[in-house]
C-alpha cells in the first residue's frame, strides 16, 4: 500500500532566502555550461533536482505521482541521464538505442552525448532536440518545439553552450558552436546565431538583443517585448506625419492665390 502522505501535493520549501539561493546562481562565479558540467556527474542528486524544479516551474503539478507518470520532460531527463552515463563510459550501440527509445515515447530528441545540469525542466517537450555536443546550465527552462543544434556537417563541438537560468522559447533554435551566457531569455520562434552575452533578451530572425536585464522570474516568458510590433508602430506614424505635410503643401497655393486676389 502507497502511504496517503505520498499521494498528497507537494509541499515546497518554506524557506524562501534558502530556495532563491538554490535556483539562482551568481553569473560571475560560473562561465555558462560550467555548472552543468558539475552537476551531471551526480546522477540520482541531479534527477531528484529534476523532479523538485517541476513543482517551482509548472503550477498544474500537484503531486509526486502526476510528475512521474504524465510529464515527458522528465522521462527524457531520466533516460538521457542513463545513456550519457553510458556514453560517458565508452559503451557502444546502448546509449542510442535508451535515447531512441525516449524519443518514441516522449518526443524529445536528446543525444546522449549531451551535458545536461541538474534542474533543467522541458516544459510540453514535443518536438525539442539537442545536439551531441550541446551544453546545458543549471535550471534552464526549455520549451516544447525549441532546437539546440548545429549549422553543418563540421566535427567537434558543434552546438550551442547554454548558461545557468536561460529560458529558451518555444519554438526556438539556438544552431552552431556559441555561447548562451546566464539569465538570458531567448523568444519563442527566435533563432540565435551569434554569442549572447549574460542577463539579456533576445527576440527575431535572426535573434537580437532587445533588453540588457534578463533577470526575473522565467515564467514571465509572455511579456517579451515584440521589436517588429514596435518598428511596424513607428513606421505608421512616420507615414502619418508624411501624409500630413503633403496634405499642408497641397493647401498651400490655394491659401497664397485667395491672399492675392
Amino acid at each position: 500500500m502507497v502511504p496517503l502522505s505520498m499521494l498528497l501535493p507537494f509541499t515546497k520549501p518554506t524557506d524562501k532566502v534558502s530556495q532563491h539561493q538554490s535556483l539562482r546562481r551568481s553569473p560571475s562565479s560560473e562561465t555558462p555550461g560550467s555548472g552543468s558540467e558539475k552537476s551531471d556527474s551526480s546522477g540520482f542528486k541531479a534527477i531528484l533536482t529534476d523532479f523538485r524544479i517541476i513543482f517551482e516551474r509548472d503550477p498544474a503539478a500537484r503531486n509526486w505521482l502526476e510528475v512521474i507518470i504524465c510529464y515527458p520532460g522528465f522521462h527524457a531527463l531520466c533516460l538521457h541521464r542513463v545513456a550519457h552515463w553510458l556514453y560517458k563510459h565508452e559503451v557502444s550501440f546502448f546509449p542510442r538505442l535508451i535515447s531512441h527509445v525516449g524519443r518514441l515515447f516522449t518526443g524529445i530528441e536528446i543525444h546522449p552525448g549531451a551535458t545536461i545540469g541538474q534542474g533543467v525542466f522541458i516544459d510540453h517537450g514535443m518536438g525539442v532536440v539537442i545536439g551531441e555536443t550541446a551544453i546545458v546550465g543549471d535550471y534552464s527552462l526549455i520549451y516544447q518545439g525549441a532546437t539546440l543544434g548545429g549549422t553543418g556537417k563540421e566535427s567537434g563541438k558543434r552546438h550551442p553552450t547554454i548558461g545557468n537560468n536561460v529560458v529558451v522559447g518555444a519554438g526556438a533554435k539556438v544552431l552552431g558552436n556559441i555561447r548562451v551566457g546566464d539569465n538570458v531569455r531567448i523568444g519563442a520562434g527566435s533563432v540565435v546565431l551569434r554569442d549572447v552575452p549574460t542577463d539579456c533578451t533576445v527576440v527575431g530572425i535572426p535573434g537580437r538583443i532587445v533588453s540588457k536585464q534578463g533577470k526575473g522570474c522565467p515564467l514571465e516568458h509572455g511579456k517579451l517585448p515584440d521589436t517588429e510590433a514596435t518598428v511596424i508602430r513607428s513606421l505608421l506614424d512616420r507615414i502619418e506625419q508624411l501624409e500630413q505635410q503633403v496634405k499642408e503643401l497641397k493647401n498651400l497655393p490655394r491659401i497664397n492665390q485667395e491672399n492675392y486676389v
